[in-house]
């Protein structure tokens, strides 16, 4: 062998060691179903190197020192055990909005409907009054707080709606805020166009909206960049199924990818809608039937479950984790962060794709990462630890990958390293590993 095909070394500038598991998610490429949705790709007693925020390598830690080339000054973390895994990926949410609804719980629990509250000028609605009244400089701030503290429970991947102004410059006010919530976070932000998320108040018709969207909206969004994704709330009293595959279709033709909020809480086409475009993901879909759910399964578009919303919403319905799965649906995971729903916790959501959507443990954990991030069209580049990754990883201090969701989500992380950076350290009751 020449000196010139001799293999490169890897280096570390830090090392992540006294792991008793690493989840490194390795598998098959593309979105996993069937029984690759539960293989984690765990290494026992294991470490990480990073080199430039990226990782370098990843196996058994008796193997590091003699095939890892540590650079002079390296930052070592020790740690007493726990589990790493890949930073989670939050494949739906509506961080971009302005204030609150909590007046509308007492509402809810007396069994007043999400559409009724939204027909009578809440819900949504309100929300849509509060957004589009404040300043950019005020939903800046309002979803920096939430990112931080989304990031602070290991989410390091967020896909980002807008959908609370429902108007041209609204929306865009709204996408533009992203790449400046990135670059403040080091969050990877995937930004998505939600006009069809209602029907504006006092719209002078149906028809006219949509006109707007098509001839408007969307070729402006995808012009500038603004987003990489068109979505639509397709259910009774907002999109019908014809309505929302008409506005895909137009962002499909620009070039923006079709997502699909799909049976929520009735039947409506929306599953059907998202196989017949081969949609990236279809979301929500509590009440989508076992004919859909085949549909979803042989044209490859992940389900975006979101468990906790029919918690949040009082429903009777709970997220259909198990039957996706036995139906051979690639699953993932979301928190649907959003005034209904105000989650902000991953590992919440872990626990309530387990006990209510009754998908096992490791499954609730590819859904929350690798499936994920191909439900947001980062499959390949987020949700995995692999060399040549970005060094997105959180570290738990928990006996094993299972405990997550057993926990319910009640032991926050012990570190979360962004592009090999730890976004916790320094925080107030910060626990740091050792440092050799």
């Amino acid at each position: 062998m020449t000196p010139a095909s001799a293999p490169t070394v890897p280096r570390a500038d830090l090392l992540l060691t006294g792991l008793s598991e690493v989840a490194t998610l390795a598998g098959p490429p593309g979105p996993r179903s069937g029984l690759a949705l539960g293989e984690l790709g765990v290494l026992e007693d294991a470490a990480i190197a990073i080199d430039g925020g990226r990782i370098s390598w990843i196996g058994p830690e008796r193997r590091l020192r003699r095939e890892v080339r540590v650079r002079p000054g390296a930052r070592h973390r020790s740690f007493s055990g726990g589990i790493a895994l890949p930073g989670f990926v939050d494949a739906h949410t509506h961080v971009l909005f302005a204030g609150s609804r909590e007046s509308e719980i007492g509402r809810k629990v007396q069994g007043e409907s999400y559409l009724s509250i939204a027909r009578s000028g809440g819900g949504l609605y309100r929300t849509v009054r509060d957004t589009r009244a404040a300043s950019p400089s005020r939903l800046f701030e309002e979803a920096l707080a939430r990112l931080e503290r989304m990031r602070a429970w290991g989410t390091t991947t967020v896909e980002v709606k807008s959908g609370y102004c429902l108007d041209l410059e609204g929306e865009l006010k709204l996408l533009r805020l992203v790449p400046s919530l990135a670059r403040a976070t080091g969050l990877t932000l995937v930004p998505t166009y939600l006009g069809g998320h209602a029907y504006p108040p006092h719209t002078s018709g149906h028809e006219s909206y949509l006109r707007l969207m098509e001839r408007k909206v969307i070729p402006r969004v995808a012009r500038e960049g603004l987003a990489r994704f068109c979505d639509v709330f397709c259910e009774k009293g907002f999109f019908s199924a014809r309505e929302s595959e008409r506005l895909l279709r137009v962002g499909l033709r620009h070039g923006l990818g079709a997502k699909i909020h799909a049976d929520e809480f009735s039947v409506t086409g929306g599953a059907e809608v998202a196989a017949r475009l081969h949609a990236t993901s279809a979301d929500h879909l509590l009440e989508t039937p076992p004919r859909a759910r085949e549909a979803l399964a042989r044209a490859g578009v992940v389900a975006v479950l979101l468990p906790v919303t029919p918690l949040a919403s009082l429903a009777d319905s709970r997220s259909l984790g198990r039957e996706m799965a036995d139906q051979g649906v690639a699953v993932a995971l979301g928190s649907d962060l959003s005034p209904n729903s105000w989650v902000e916790s991953m590992p919440m959501v872990l626990g309530h794709a387990v006990h209510g959507g009754r998908l096992t443990p490791s499954e609730a954990i590819v859904a929350a990462t690798v499936n994920a991030a191909h439900a947001i069209g980062l499959g390949g580049v987020a949700g995995e630890l692999a060399p040549g990754r970005r060094a997105d990883v959180v570290v738990f201090d928990l006996p094993g990958a299972e405990h997550l969701a057993y926990r319910w989500g009640t032991l926050p992380p012990k570190a979360v390293f962004l592009v090999g950076r730890d976004v916790l350290e320094g925080r107030s009751g910060y626990r740091r590993g050792s440092r050799r």
